[in-house]
């Protein structure tokens, strides 16, 4: 019994210290904000607030609540463990594993720490270099990427999606809408390389492909990156994809040309144009964000355009299926020959891997 007390001391003190870590105390404060708001009898005059608060809201309650819950457990465990009652050793100790697994599986947070990892996420697949195999090597990244959200629980909307000639796709554009999703997903930015027997070749050959995955957290409000209108060059134009008549037949695209960095984001999928350029506006100041994360810059006007191309040299993970199987992140050095299994979306130690590699 002195052993299980002794661990139930430990992990209590674990958990007080990922409390302090994750600052909850300020996250309650928070929350009892905007619950004072949500209250307001007068709220949902303004819809749009009113869903934005109460997401807020909901957002804050699902980080607070399962370490809250977990504290309150654990108290009452060492109550119990108090008592000395030998008769209650065996469901107390059942009681401390369930605790100390619950406990597990919310440590992993403690490696969201970084500005955006609380945001969702908006996630473009492009092929690379591979012709054919390349597109189809996209959509396969595709499908993983979906499928771990499904897993997730996460809600995936695709944004644009243009398809291949043959097969597959020569980009997507996925909104990716869950807890960490940001935080989750951003290690998955880079050059993703394939290595397979083609079955776009008569020969049956071995072929190498490449595809680049961008990941950006979703800056929704404008008041999170601000943007220099005289910086856009804004062009409308007839969208030229599936959807119907009326999609075919008005200016309803959008292409916005960030000058300095030469950015462009281009917006098909929506019928009316100012749906497209809001959520071309919304994918603009997501790239922005990403970018001066990765180049470590304080002002918009310090950032140099993106020039990393989907190809030789600068993949971070491969993904190998002939002649042996085997999935290598090249950051984390973490490998696995289940390939199939990670194709179906299961990337929870890949990511698991990078996070706790990048946090060292």
């Amino acid at each position: 019994m002195q052993e299980l007390v002794k661990k139930s001391e430990e992990l209590s003190s674990d958990v007080a210290e990922a409390v302090k870590k994750l600052r909850i105390d300020s996250l309650e404060e928070e929350l009892s904000l905007v619950q004072k708001q949500v209250n307001d009898p007068d709220l949902w005059q303004n819809r749009e607030k009113a869903l934005e608060l109460t997401k807020k809201q909901s957002e804050l309650e699902s980080r607070i609540q399962p370490w809250r819950k977990l504290e309150h457990n654990l108290e009452e465990l060492n109550e119990l463990l108090a008592m000395n009652d030998l008769t209650l050793e065996t469901e107390l100790k059942s009681k401390y594993s369930l605790l100390n697994n619950e406990y597990s599986k919310l440590k992993l947070e403690l490696l969201f720490g970084d500005i955006y990892d609380d945001h969702n996420a908006i996630v473009s697949i492009h092929a690379g270099a591979g012709g054919t195999d390349a597109q189809d090597w996209a959509q396969m990244l595709l499908r993983m990427y979906v499928r771990f959200g499904e897993n997730q629980n996460w809600q995936i909307q695709t944004v644009d999606q243009s398809d291949g000639e043959e097969a597959g796709i020569k980009s997507a554009t996925l909104e990716v809408n869950g807890r960490f999703a940001y935080g989750k997903l951003k290690g998955e930015h880079g050059v993703h390389r394939l290595v397979r027997l083609s079955p776009f070749n008569s020969d049956n050959l071995r072929q190498t492909s490449f595809a680049k995955v961008e990941v950006m957290p979703k800056i929704d409000s404008p008041s999170q990156l601000e943007l220099d209108e005289k910086e856009l060059k804004i062009d409308v134009y007839r969208s030229g994809g599936k959807g119907g008549q009326s999609v075919n037949t008005t200016d309803s695209a959008v292409r916005i040309t960030h000058i300095p960095t030469g950015i462009v984001v281009a917006i098909q999928n929506e019928r009316s144009q100012l749906q497209n350029k809001e959520t071309a506006m919304t994918i603009l100041r997501s790239k922005l964000a990403q970018l001066k994360l990765e180049q470590h810059a304080k002002d918009l006007r310090e950032l140099k355009g993106p020039n990393e191309q989907a190809a030789w040299g600068n993949q971070i993970r491969s993904y190998v299926l002939h002649p042996y199987k085997q999935v290598k992140d090249l950051r984390s050095g973490y490998t696995t020959t289940d390939v199939e299994t990670v194709l179906d979306g299961d990337l929870e130690e890949l990511i698991t891997a990078y996070l706790e590699q990048n946090i060292r």
